[in-house]
């Protein structure tokens, strides 16, 4: 296979996972020459027959939202989506001898002070994470964070640094969701998305809706800055590397958004969300709140994990119950790093639990 069908066949494994903006006939017949940026990317490495490297960010650290999450820690939200990361490498391996292997690359400190969570809930599910990859032996992953690059100094320190080297002014980014044409509108897209997703995970907020909005537009900015400034940090880093995007990109951009599991919403990720077991086997990303009236909470290695949908005597899905389903709290702090790290070392043979949740969050 020469570098240019090498190319091809490695963008034809990436097609049927992608997320895009808008689910249309167009998008659903796109074919790899309609990406002609990572075609040329991909084929670049192909000719020198160098591994694939690609970069992910995401993996950050949980909603702050009860209502969408189970918990703190990863759970088998994060364990699908790392499962799916690794066995696609393992497939374009099977396409291209030289393989792949995929950078995640954790934006949790990041953002922390503006999306509400402290930084050791951050460092907690960032160890968690490591652990999940390292114990199931997902060998084709790896992860990138900003204590790769500052070291153990403070978090506000490390956030300064990035912001004040890489990010764009703020004038400049206004500029550009004033303009719905700038960047195809891909600016303005997810500036609002992320607008949302503030206005959702905000908890204790004491001020009117309409003061909550006002902050969450003024805080999303400051989110899209830094997007762009760990782009620019991570670019840097790893220099050859095929971006890929947990957001919806269209086709053309230097970014390839990839779909870690099912979900009703594109922006749905596996840390703003649970999974739900449905009857028949398959696997949903859906709100806590809702799999919480579908299903019955499962518990593995001793803390929350998924809901799995309640089956009625003759087999058939159970109606959704009309009364809240209570769920267990977050672990602490303390005991979060420690679940982690016992998760990490007992969960390729674990048994899993689906006892009934016990206490009110």
């Amino acid at each position: 296979m020469n570098s240019t069908a090498a190319a091809a066949a490695i963008l034809t494994a990436l097609l049927p996972h992608r997320r895009t903006p808008e689910a249309t006939a167009a998008d659903r017949a796109a074919t790899a020459a309609h990406f002609p940026y990572h075609l040329r990317q991909l084929e670049a490495l192909t000719a020198a027959r160098r591994p694939i490297r690609f970069t992910l960010p995401g993996f950050p650290c949980k909603s702050p939202n009860p209502a969408k999450v189970i918990g703190r820690l990863p759970d088998e939200g994060e364990r699908l989506a790392l499962r799916f990361l690794d066995q696609l490498c393992a497939r374009i391996g099977e396409l291209y001898a030289p393989g792949a292997r995929l950078v995640i690359c954790s934006d949790g400190h990041l953002f922390s002070d503006l999306i509400g969570v402290p930084d050791p809930h951050v460092d907690a599910y960032n160890d968690a994470l490591r652990a999940m990859i390292r114990t199931a032996g997902l060998s084709h992953l790896t992860t990138f964070d900003l204590r790769d690059v500052y070291g153990d100094r403070p978090c506000d320190a490390k956030r300064a640094e990035v912001h004040s080297r890489y990010a764009p002014s703020l004038d400049s980014l206004r500029a550009e969701t004033r303009n719905p044409a700038a960047d195809g509108g891909e600016t303005l897209r997810v500036y609002r998305g992320i607008t949302r997703f503030l206005f959702e995970d905000t908890t204790g907020f004491e001020g009117t809706r309409s003061a909550l909005q006002r902050a969450c537009r003024t805080r999303a900015y400051g989110v899209v800055q830094r997007s762009r400034a760990w782009g620019a940090l991570i670019a840097e880093h790893h220099p050859d590397a095929v971006r890929l995007s947990i957001h919806p990109q269209p086709p053309g951009t230097a970014k390839f958004g990839i779909r870690l599991l099912d979900a009703p919403d594109v922006w749905m990720t596996p840390w703003h969300a649970c999974v739900l077991r449905d009857a028949d086997g398959g696997v949903r990303l859906m709100r806590a709140a809702d799999a919480a009236r579908l299903g019955r909470l499962v518990h593995r290695d001793g803390r929350p994990s998924h809901y799995v949908q309640d089956m009625n005597e003759a087999g058939r899905p159970a109606p959704a119950r009309t009364t809240a389903t209570a769920q267990l709290p977050c672990p602490t702090t303390a005991s979060a790093t420690a679940s982690a790290t016992a998760s990490a070392s007992a969960s390729a043979s674990a048994s899993v639990s689906t006892t009934a949740p016990a206490t009110a969050r």
